[in-house]
């Protein structure tokens, strides 16, 4: 029960890794509070919130709700499969609403409610080092997490760490859309895998493991870095291993 009594606040918490995080966290003794753009999914295990991270007062009454707070998981997260030539406005607004500005409006909002000791971790991804072909606003939009995370850590330390976990290709709707964008869909997919050091691709319960790490005392002199949680892809060369 490595965050007993900890206080978290995960947003984008409905599924794929904002779940894995959740459940991870409850299963640790954490007290959880999740949020989406939607109502309450049925069942659901942990308290929920209505919200669009986009909006940044709807985030501060969000914030006022709650006194205090130990962890803060920004996971919410869009993206639009396009090239920068190809990519509109409302793209532009979509994306980086979200992904940019939706860990911005958080951050600002609770970071003052954090007792010391505590934890931000910002999902960001392997897009924001290496660029996924037609998808430039979602790589950009990562890059701007991770550029935060660290001036975060900096800071508010050392009262509070703040790091960011950039995930690989993890299995979740995202994963099947990017995919898509090949001209042979499973070709592609088939090569990816084989890149990956361990041979699968990742589940959400790979990025939650870390996240409940850095959100533990455990993690106590980690701050201001970038976690990689991708199966080994990016730590290959551009040859593919597959044919050696």
């Amino acid at each position: 029960m490595r965050l007993s009594g900890k206080r978290a606040f995960v947003t984008g918490g409905r599924q794929g890794i904002g779940k894995g995080i959740v459940d991870a966290f409850l299963e640790e003794g954490a007290l959880v509070t999740a949020c989406g753009r939607g109502e309450r999914p049925a069942g659901y295990p942990a308290e929920w919130l209505t919200l669009d991270v986009a909006d940044p007062e709807a985030v501060t009454a969000a914030a006022a709700s709650i006194e205090t707070l130990d962890i803060l998981v920004n996971n919410a997260g869009v993206q639009v499969e396009k090239t920068v030539v190809e990519s509109t406005d409302a793209d532009w607004n979509h994306v980086m609403d979200t992904n940019a500005r939706g860990v911005f409006n958080a951050c600002r909002a609770f970071i003052p409610l954090m007792r010391d000791g505590g934890s931000i971790i910002n999902i960001g991804s392997i897009s924001g080092t290496v660029a996924d072909p037609s998808m430039a606003l979602y790589n950009a939009s990562k890059a701007f997490v991770h550029g935060l995370t660290r001036s975060i850590a900096i800071d508010h330390g050392p009262g509070i760490r703040c790091n960011a976990i950039c995930p690989g290709w993890i299995e979740t709707g995202m994963l099947d859309a990017g995919f898509d964008l090949a001209r042979e869909p499973a070709k592609a997919k088939a090569d990816a895998l084989q890149r990956h050091a361990v041979r699968r691709f990742g589940q959400p319960r790979d990025i939650a493991a870390m996240a409940v790490w850095l959100a533990s005392d455990e993690a106590g002199f980690a701050t201001g870095q970038l976690f990689t949680v991708d199966g080994g892809m990016t730590a290959a060369s551009p040859l593919n291993p597959g044919l050696f």
